[in-house]
């Protein structure tokens, strides 16, 4: 069932948010466009790296982060900042990797464009290369 959309880029993306962390994975897939620039550029050692456009394959992306990941040891937001329909959130978590038991500290930032209370892009910056090492054994 698709939730109405929040009216403002703002509300979007605090609903990302709130949805992420409490684990509603289908009502935050309800909050992307049908169709996603959706972008993670970095190293291909990183799993969750590559480009995706559909909600499937948006959904299968959040899917993953439990199957390599563990639960994050901490998180913290640093930065929202609201232009019109784009947002750019800054922040900063620190996961372990299952596989190697490393862990690492993803200091990233996320690039939203929200029309009509959807997200159209998201790209996401961050330092693959550190993460790359935290899941080399």
């Amino acid at each position: 069932m698709t939730s109405t959309p929040p009216q403002s880029t703002g509300a979007t993306v605090d609903a990302f948010f709130e949805r992420f962390g409490s684990g509603d994975l289908p009502a935050m897939i309800d909050l992307f466009a049908d169709t996603v620039d959706f972008r993670i550029d970095g190293s291909p050692q990183v799993p969750w790296t590559g480009r995706r456009a559909t909600p499937t394959e948006i959904r299968e992306f959040f899917e993953l982060f439990p199957k390599v990941l563990t639960a994050p040891h901490s998180f913290a937001l640093h930065t929202r900042l609201i232009d019109g329909t784009e947002a750019v959130v800054t922040a900063e978590a620190v996961f372990g990797v299952l596989a190697t038991g490393h862990t690492f500290t993803n200091r990233y930032a996320l690039h939203f464009t929200v029309t009509d209370g959807r997200i159209t892009r998201y790209h996401m910056y961050e330092d693959s290369y550190a993460i790359a090492q935290a899941f080399t054994p």
